[in-house]
Formats: C-alpha cells, sequence, structure tokens
C-alpha cells in the first residue's frame, strides 16, 4: 500500500486589522470639483490602507498546493505586488484567519478556489486576475494507473463514469462540517440514487477486490474520493484512501503505486505535475467541471482587482 507523511505547518499568526473609510460633502461648486478630482487619490488611499492594515499578506495554504505556487507566480507577475508574501500554513488555518477576519468586519486577502462551502457560508468574492495568473474555469480530472482497466474492469468502468456538480460537491463538504467525510458522502449516495445508477449500470459486483484511492489532502477531493469509496464499496470493493502532497499523487498514480485519483485540476493548477507524468498514465477526462482558483476577499472589501492593491512601502 502506498504511505506518505506530510509535515504540519503552524497557524497562521493573528490578525489585529481595522478599516475606516470616511467622506464630507462640499457646499460650493469648486469644492465639489476638487472633490471630485481628488476620488482617485481617495480610492489609492483607500486600497493603501488595506494593504497596510494587512501588511502586505496573502494567507494561504499547504506550501504543496497548486494554488500556493499560482499565488507565487503572481506575486513575481504582478509589479503591485512587489514586497508581498505569501504566508502558507493549511486550509483549516486560512479558513480559521478568514472566519475570525469576517466576524470583525475587517480586511483580509486569501487563497481560494470552488468548490467549496465557504462561498456558501460566507459572502466572497475573487479578485479580477487581469494577468490570467491562475487561469480561467477549471475541471478536475480522473486519472488511473495504467492497466487498471484489464486488472479492474468493473472499477475502471464506474471510475470514468463518475461525473458531478459543482453543487454536488459543495453539499458532501457542507454536511461534512456536522459529520465526517464518509458519512456526508453516504448521505449524498443515499439522496441521489438515480446517479449513482448511471455510474454502475450493468456493473458485475466483485468479491472484495482491494484498491487504493490517491487524493490530495482537501475537502474537494474528500468529497468525490469518498463519495468513489462508498460507491465501490456498495460494489463489492475494498477501498483504501490515500490523501497525499499533489506531485505525490501523479507519481503514484504513474508508478502504479495507487490505482486511481480524482483529484488533478487541471488545466493550470496541477498542469506542470502533470506534464511531468504526462503518458505514464491514463486519463479518463474530466469528473466535474467549473472549478477556479484565485485570490479571495469578503464582499464588504472596496477592492475588485489585484491590482487595487498597493505595493509594501
Amino acid at each position: 500500500m502506498f504511505q506518505f507523511k506530510w509535515k504540519r505547518f503552524g497557524i497562521v499568526a493573528g490578525l489585529s486589522l481595522s478599516l475606516v473609510v470616511a467622506g464630507c460633502g462640499q457646499e460650493d461648486t469648486d469644492d465639489t470639483a476638487n472633490n471630485a478630482d481628488n476620488g482617485g487619490d481617495d480610492q489609492t488611499e483607500t486600497t493603501a490602507n488595506v494593504s497596510s492594515e494587512i501588511e502586505y499578506t496573502i494567507t494561504g495554504i499547504e506550501p504543496g498546493a497548486g494554488i500556493t505556487q499560482a499565488t507565487d507566480n503572481a506575486l513575481t507577475e504582478y509589479e503591485n505586488l512587489s514586497g508581498w508574501e505569501q504566508e502558507t500554513s493549511s486550509t483549516a488555518a486560512m479558513l480559521t484567519a478568514l472566519g475570525d477576519a469576517i466576524d470583525n468586519e475587517e480586511p483580509i486577502v486569501v487563497t481560494g478556489w470552488s468548490p467549496h462551502y465557504m462561498f456558501a457560508k460566507y459572502d466572497l468574492k475573487y479578485l479580477e486576475d487581469p494577468k490570467g495568473v491562475f487561469g480561467g474555469v477549471e475541471y478536475i480530472a480522473t486519472i488511473v494507473r495504467k492497466g487498471l482497466k484489464e486488472d479492474m474492469p468493473e472499477a475502471y468502468t464506474i471510475l470514468d463514469r463518475f461525473q458531478w456538480e459543482p453543487a454536488d460537491m459543495e453539499s458532501v463538504m457542507l454536511a461534512a462540517q456536522d459529520i465526517d467525510f464518509e458519512k456526508a458522502a453516504q448521505q449524498w449516495v443515499d439522496e441521489n440514487q438515480e446517479t449513482v445508477a448511471e455510474w454502475t449500470d450493468g456493473v458485475e459486483p466483485v468479491d472484495g477486490a482491494p484498491i487504493e484511492l490517491v487524493l490530495t489532502p482537501w475537502d474537494t477531493e474528500r468529497s468525490s474520493a469518498n463519495v468513489a469509496k462508498v460507491v465501490l464499496e456498495q460494489q463489492g470493493y475494498d477501498v483504501t484512501l490515500t490523501p497525499v502532497d499533489p506531485s505525490v499523487m501523479f507519481q503514484a498514480i504513474a508508478e502504479g503505486d495507487g490505482d486511481a485519483s480524482l483529484a488533478p485540476w487541471m488545466p493550470q493548477t496541477h498542469a506542470a505535475f502533470y506534464e511531468e507524468y504526462e503518458g505514464k498514465f491514463e486519463d479518463l477526462g474530466k469528473n466535474l467541471t467549473g472549478a477556479k482558483i484565485g485570490l479571495v476577499v469578503p464582499s464588504y472589501m472596496d477592492i475588485d482587482s489585484i491590482e487595487d492593491l498597493e505595493p509594501a512601502e
């Protein structure tokens, strides 16, 4: 069985932030005109305040994540992010920092992705990415080791048919805030028998054949992997889930240490890993479309684009 251990990273330091936006009316026409002329200065001052108050820091997740690499690229590509840093830690730490900031209506910039339950829980928005560093709309693919079709044709068929919508994934993630992922996945399977029947139509049951699904350690991938686990187990498979870093995920499937993965984000997030091992695994295509990554802020923040942020002083 494929094994992997990864280092735990410390929690992001707490933020103590405040944002004050003030304005005043002018009585005479000249003063009103002057106020309009200075509108750009006011906006610059506001964004500068936001940037300084969050200490020119983007709150990230694990160092091995594709979005972490994309954010590092953004720090290089955007001149206005000169002097900025990405503070990596864990997804849980990022979500805690985001929740704390929102509770206090404080500014924060985080690395975000959808589908994710945080968009259902909070009022958030992606910052526009004029340079396209984070790519456009993404999809999540299914990859399997070479020879899986011959060795496990029943599992291959189910994995090849596995496809669902972002709303499906988000419903599992949201349920998993109160119950564990396997129970949340079982609940989704029970409520979506027609979809599951399409995946398993004509597939013969097996008698305890082992199969290992490799996933990345984030809620999106826990959702798809656990749903696949439930469905495969109903067909008689003995399923093991192994969470690993994205680069190790591709390596595991390419070298046959794992059987399949429903976790690759394409064509941007995991492109480098895909290209490194391309030809050494079989790509079964998309299992979810409409995914996205980027820099995310609470909707109450008065910025709309990465270019609205100010360089560090």
